[in-house]
């Protein structure tokens, strides 16, 4: 169930120059205060954050914040095949959704990324002509190789477990991509295209050029941001951009095998957007 007054999120399918990509629209309650697109994670991990995505979607509106949530190519009910996205085709949804939530409420939209998705959003804040109002990163891949080669090595586990050997491992799959080989992992088809665009997405080299709430899940509250992470917002500040970091304690829900939610994080981004929001309007 919506927020109190507020009305069940409107389902649609925007037309863009590549096919058409599902969307959810929750339009805020009263005045517009500011305006997000939803980039969802990788493969099941998408799945698997269906419900937080939800919730915080509506908690958004019920704050005045226009929502997009967007299905990118070959994903949820989008048209396509997964196996033949792209990272470049990604982000030419990203660009078309963007445009469609700053028509509809006459804001800059920001991006809100969860995992994958939250590189997306840096990749897209960094090459766009306007950079988007704000990007809130809810615990962002910042290296896409290694990610990839996460992905990778839930295929040489399938093969072991079926008995069979690591084929030369990741570098023999990454070679096979290179090839023109499409691969079958864990029930989704990895095409080269896409492949090559996660190889190459690294955030320590893409700087955005606008204020980042980065929202990191962490096991306990005294658990400090991994050292990983603290050093892309560090490089991300000596380059002059505005990073205000946020630790929830709670599960990781994008991996869960069962549905949890994480409230804190959906409590530190509310109140991360309510924050900024009183400083633009004091500003």
């Amino acid at each position: 169930m919506g927020a109190p007054g507020h009305a069940p999120a409107d389902a649609f399918f925007l037309d863009t120059a590549d096919g058409p990509r599902f969307c959810l629209y929750h339009a805020p309650v009263g005045e517009c205060r500011g305006a997000l697109v939803y980039l969802h994670p990788f493969a099941e991990e998408m799945n698997r954050s269906r419900r937080m995505a939800a919730l915080q979607a509506r908690a958004f509106a019920a704050q005045g914040i226009a929502v997009l949530l967007l299905d990118l190519h070959g994903c949820g009910d989008s048209a396509g095949d997964f196996g033949d996205a792209s990272w470049d085709g990604w982000l030419r949804d990203i660009a078309a959704a963007r445009g469609w939530l700053e028509t509809k409420t006459g804001c800059t939209a920001g991006l809100w990324g969860l995992r994958l998705g939250a590189l997306l959003a840096v990749c897209h804040a960094q090459r766009a002509p306007r950079p988007p109002a704000r990007l809130l990163l809810w615990q962002p891949v910042t290296i896409g190789s290694g990610y990839l080669n996460g992905f990778l090595r839930l295929k040489l586990a399938g093969e072991l477990l079926a008995g069979g050997s690591d084929s030369g491992g990741t570098d023999a799959l990454r070679e096979a991509l290179k090839a023109g080989e499409s691969l079958e992992i864990a029930g989704y088809t990895l095409g080269p295209a896409l492949a090559d665009g996660i190889d190459g997405a690294d955030a320590r080299a893409l700087a955005p050029r606008c204020t980042i709430d980065w929202c990191e899940v962490v096991a306990a509250p005294e658990r400090p941001l991994p050292p990983a992470a603290a050093r892309v917002v560090e490089t991300w500040r000596l380059q002059g951009s505005r990073v205000n970091v946020h630790l929830a304690a709670g599960p990781q829900f994008w991996a869960a095998p069962e549905t949890v939610d994480c409230p804190n994080l959906i409590a530190a981004s509310n109140a991360a957007l309510t924050h900024n929001a009183a400083k633009a309007a004091d500003a």
